[in-house]
C-alpha cells in the first residue's frame, strides 16, 4: 500500500502542469473520501438499495 506522499506525488504527476492550488485540494480531497468509503465497505458500514430508497423517498415526497 503507498505512503500519504507516495499518493500524493502520483496525484501531482497526474495533473496537468498548470492545475491551481484549488485543483489539487480537490482531487486530495476527493481521493480521500474515496478511501474512507472503501474503509467503509471493509468494515461492513454499507446500506442496501432498498434501506437508500427507503431513506429518500421521505425527502422526495411531495
Amino acid at each position: 500500500m503507498p505512503t500519504a506522499k507516495q499518493e500524493v506525488s502520483g496525484l501531482l504527476n497526474r495533473l496537468p502542469e498548470d492545475c491551481s492550488l484549488e485543483d489539487i485540494q480537490y482531487h486530495l480531497y476527493v481521493l480521500q473520501k474515496i478511501e474512507r468509503g472503501m474503509k467503509d465497505v471493509g468494515e461492513g458500514r454499507v446500506y442496501t438499495q432498498e434501506e437508500v430508497e427507503k431513506m429518500m423517498s421521505k425527502w422526495l415526497e411531495k
